[in-house]
């Protein structure tokens, strides 16, 4: 999802890059089609290797230049640039300590002179990444520039209790910035939600399920609704979401226009969904307490 967000940003005109922390499994390459990437960069390399002071810099790699899909290395006119920052494909979790807060801090700040829009790629649960993120964006340094926090989960029940727990639980995110002396209140008002994989209960291509088994998908979404309301991510902290897409769930990335228009694998709701949210992602209405 963060990986189509950026690049429907991109085709807005945005310059935009995408920095894979998600230090126990660097696979963005993968999304944005660079094969040499698939499962992060070369050792001595990447976020790790420049986090710990085993790089004297990041490594960048150009989508539009680097990408193996001829759909993406067809650069159309208008579209700002699109970099990825790879993780180092043997790398694992490692602890935050003052050197390396102040190596993230240096280079968010350069990201920020260069990049309309950077998006950080966490992992999914509790990270050591998201201490040290939460950390450099609390300094002084950085403290006045805008960072936003986007909690991707799918539509289950399973998976709304665990975007609860990462921002509201014991040791989340919530947790984790007071302890970097962040107001809680105002933090929350920097954190959004996308659900992702949407199924419809009105959808027309529901059509063909019998009455019991689209009244018991209404019945679960209802349900949803109500948990998702009840732990403090419903509609109301809600930036977008993103309906059910076989490409999506069959294969994890980038859905082109020739993807929708020429090939007709994928659903124009899925990019219409994605636009959305790359424009509200810096649009100040869209992040409006309700």
């Amino acid at each position: 999802t963060g990986s189509n967000v950026v690049y429907r940003r991109a085709l807005q005109g945005s310059d935009v890059c995408y920095v894979d922390f998600d230090f126990g499994s660097p696979t963005a390459g993968a999304i944005f089609g660079i094969s040499a990437l698939n499962r992060g960069t070369k050792p001595g390399k990447g976020t790790h290797s420049y986090l710990l002071g085993r790089a004297a810099a990041e490594e960048r790699w150009d989508v539009w230049q680097h990408s193996d899909r001829q759909s993406l290395r067809q650069r159309p006119p208008g579209t700002g640039r699109l970099v990825l920052i790879p993780g180092f494909a043997g790398g694992g979790e490692f602890a935050s300590n003052d050197a390396v807060v102040d190596r993230c801090i240096d280079l968010f700040l350069r990201l920020h002179s260069e990049f309309e829009v950077v998006l950080v790629d966490l992992s999914a649960g509790r990270s050591y990444a998201a201490e040290i993120v939460i950390a450099a964006t609390s300094s002084p340094e950085l403290i006045k520039v805008t960072a936003r926090w986007l909690v991707f989960h799918r539509w289950t029940r399973q998976h709304i209790v665990a975007a609860h727990g990462l921002v509201f639980g014991e040791r989340g995110l919530l947790d984790i910035a007071a302890e970097h002396g962040r107001d809680r209140e105002k933090f929350t008002d920097d954190i959004r939600f996308v659900r992702t994989a949407i199924v419809d209960p009105n959808a027309p291509d529901l059509a063909g399920l019998r009455p019991p088994q689209l009244a018991w998908l209404r019945e679960a979404n209802r349900g949803l609704q109500r948990m998702a309301a009840e732990r403090g991510v419903g509609r109301s902290a809600m930036l977008g979401s993103v309906p059910l897409d076989p490409v999506l769930q069959w294969r994890e990335q980038l859905i082109t226009d020739s993807d929708v228009w020429a090939r007709h694998v994928a659903n124009p709701a899925t990019v219409e969904a994605f636009d959305s949210i790359a424009k509200k992602m810096t649009d100040e209405s869209a992040w409006e307490q309700l």
